[in-house]
């Protein structure tokens, strides 16, 4: 938000929110995350918010995030973390690819990285590919965190409208870019 209304780390508490981030960021490279589950959307909620406000994208730990995400790509293109990542750190990144994980993922290589990368082009091709006649996406997994560990929800429209965000980002993004077209 901060980013958004034109403050950027000259302003005290975008730098009081990047010390935040850094100092919350796993070694691996990836952050917890509290709405979505779990690390892969907060991974891209930390990097769209340093992107916002100005943050250097060659940083070591953009690129540890940026990183992270590439290496949690299924092999199908998609992305994907179960539940269970909550109880067993270990899990972070892990599970069946889902169209809002896989937004997310998108929007978080979007954020951390100029162009269009493969891992962002193999996950359009997944979006695309299993994108319904009707325009939305199937989606039965919890991908929505009411209090980790305790309660989860399956938000029907995550499956909806992170995608078409994602989508957006990437066409805008392409737009922009003629050399990565």
């Amino acid at each position: 938000m901060m980013g958004t209304y034109g403050h950027d780390l000259r302003f005290s508490r975008a730098q009081q929110a990047r010390a935040f981030l850094l100092r919350t960021q796993r070694s691996d490279g990836s952050w917890w995350g509290r709405w979505g589950v779990n690390f892969i959307y907060g991974t891209w909620s930390a990097l769209a918010g340093l992107r916002a406000i100005g943050e250097d994208l060659n940083a070591a730990h953009v690129r540890r995030a940026v990183q992270w995400l590439i290496e949690h790509q299924n092999d199908d293109g998609g992305w994907g973390e179960t539940i269970a990542s909550y109880d067993d750190e270990r899990l972070a990144g892990c599970g069946i690819s889902t169209p809002s994980q896989t937004a997310w993922a998108i929007l978080g290589l979007l954020a951390g990285e100029d162009g269009v990368s493969d891992a962002i082009r193999r996950g359009t091709d997944y979006l695309l590919t299993r994108q319904r006649r009707d325009g939305q996406w199937d989606e039965t997994a919890f991908t929505g965190t009411g209090f980790p560990r305790h309660f989860y929800l399956r938000y029907d429209m995550y499956r909806n409208y992170f995608p078409l965000m994602a989508l957006g980002g990437v066409r805008r993004r392409l737009a922009g870019d003629e050399v990565q077209s």
